[in-house]
């Protein structure tokens, strides 16, 4: 599937990037399950790269929380705490309220092809159950809103907080209903943004990140041997 993106001026990519990103994606994904060990010598191996980068990956991944980094000892795929989990929540919450707040008031529609398109390929990935590519597009959706509300900086904190939401969400969202579910928010909430509807996109927002409650659960039910806490 062809996933647009939205177009802004990057540094050139380091060996480090690329396996800062191949291992998030597959951490995200789960293909690397929770309480793995990770070795730098295996990695920079399979990358062809020296020890250094992939250390640096590393420690860009443990800063996340996604990897434990043990001093003379494996390094380990962190499993997932709930109580950080609600903490980000908490903290994407303040964020994003404030980026459609401000969203609300200077959209403009220079973003609607792509909104459109994200949402119909969002459509196809759910009729598909195409988890993967689906919370790709999800990425994409929540990066549209802070370009629409001329904040992209908000992105960064958006995207570091959902890392945590979307290993859960490949667990206990790779149904069609589940899939169905935030497809249907993200609708709303681009039917709100076009609309300057702020009392209504806010709302819908909170709604959408508060379904969180019972991802948990459901992720935790399914999967108790990937969880910390």
């Amino acid at each position: 599937m062809g996933m647009q993106s939205i177009q802004v001026s990057t540094p050139r990519r380091s060996a480090v990037d690329d396996v800062f990103d191949q291992l998030h994606n597959e951490i995200i994904s789960l293909r690397l399950a929770p309480g793995t060990k990770l070795s730098e010598v295996d990695v920079a191996g399979q990358f062809q790269v020296s020890r250094q980068p992939v250390r640096e990956a590393f420690i860009r991944l443990g800063n996340m929380r996604l990897l434990e980094i043990r001093p003379q000892r494996a390094t380990l795929i962190r499993k997932i705490s709930k109580s950080e989990i609600l903490n980000s929540r908490f903290i994407r919450t303040a964020v994003e309220t404030e980026v459609v707040r401000r969203a609300c008031g200077v959209y403009d529609g220079q973003y609607a092809e792509a909104f459109e398109q994200n949402l119909e390929q969002q459509k196809r990935s759910v009729d598909g159950l195409n988890a993967v590519d689906f919370h790709a597009l999800d990425y994409v959706f929540h990066h549209l809103i802070c370009a629409s509300a001329q904040c992209e900086f908000a992105f960064e904190t958006i995207s570091q907080n959902k890392a945590h939401v979307d290993r859960l969400c490949m667990i206990s969202l790779s149904s069609r209903e589940g899939l169905a579910e935030i497809y249907e928010d993200h609708l709303g909430i681009y039917e709100h943004l076009k609309a300057k509807y702020e009392a209504g996109l806010v709302n819908l927002l909170r709604q959408h990140l508060t379904r969180l409650d019972s991802t948990v659960e459901t992720a935790r039910s399914a999967r108790p041997e990937f969880f910390e806490d």
